[in-house]
């Protein structure tokens, strides 16, 4: 026995220094130019980007994005679902971040990157897991279409670089705080009276809930319905008790406000 002990030690002590390093990614350029170029507004509620700023360090967020697209699909299986998940939502951002810097500063929307026929999301302009790959493929069929992940707080989380998106997080999402973040995430954009209001007996609420409804009618922490959903926020939402009660109760409207798909850059701040 005493001859084993020091190879069972050796065994184990690789495979505790192996086991982390498989589900770790380097978010730490993302995370740095998230930090020194996106603003906040709104005490947090909302945030813009400085792309002048963000153009000058482009070749440190080409390196992170080439960082992004070296990993293997064998490799980004073998982490932790909350590893992949943040991997997935930070890869959305950041190639969001690139395609806007393309055409910067001859640009006031996002839309003007595509045509109703061919819209900026569909357009297959970087590499990921040896494929090429739009911005929707990250979203709806890597996250959305997967059977792994099924969290409906991701549409606060990604950021299509709109005022009308939830804001753009100043920091990097990793896998051991990503549900933290994205909590976090979802008081702040619900929070957002702009974005999400009582008005009389109507709530009316951004057009991410008429979109991605069915997301939020899955069940996730027995949420079945938007009415599920706004109760279980009524704090951020400011509703009182009365309120929350014509909610369950059906006497409470839900009307969709018009979304804004002006550029969130910070030289159209206020």
């Amino acid at each position: 026995m005493l001859s084993i002990r020091p190879t069972l030690l050796l065994l184990l002590t690789f495979l505790t220094l192996q086991t982390p390093m498989a589900d770790e990614f380097n978010h730490q350029p993302w995370d740095q130019l998230l930090k020194s170029h996106v603003v906040l507004s709104q005490d947090g509620l909302a945030s813009q980007v400085d792309y002048a700023a963000m153009a000058q360090k482009r070749p440190a967020l080409k390196g992170y994005l080439e960082s992004l697209s070296s990993v293997s699909q064998k490799e980004f299986d073998a982490w932790h679902k909350d590893a992949q998940l943040a991997f997935l939502i930070n890869a959305y951002n950041a190639w969001t971040v690139e395609l806007i810097l393309q055409a910067y500063p001859e640009l006031e929307s996002i839309k003007e990157l595509g045509s109703f026929f061919n819209p900026p999301w569909s357009k297959a302009f970087f590499t990921l897991f040896a494929q090429k790959h739009s911005l929707n493929d990250i979203e709806h069929e890597m996250i959305r279409g997967s059977d792994r992940y099924h969290d409906p707080r991701i549409h606060f989380a990604v950021n299509c670089a709109s005022i009308g998106c939830p804001a753009l997080r100043k920091e990097a999402y990793t896998g051991d705080n990503l549900n933290e973040q994205l909590n976090q995430q979802t008081q702040l954009f619900l929070a957002d009276a702009s974005r999400n209001r009582l008005n009389k007996d109507t709530i009316e609420v951004s057009s991410i809930f008429k979109w991605y409804q069915e997301d939020f009618e899955h069940g996730w922490l027995g949420i079945y319905s938007l009415e599920d959903l706004f109760v279980q926020h009524a704090k951020q939402l400011h509703l009182t008790d009365k309120n929350v009660q014509a909610l369950k109760n059906g006497d409470i409207d839900i009307e969709f406000l018009d979304y804004d798909w002006s550029l969130n850059d910070v030289r159209y701040s206020h």
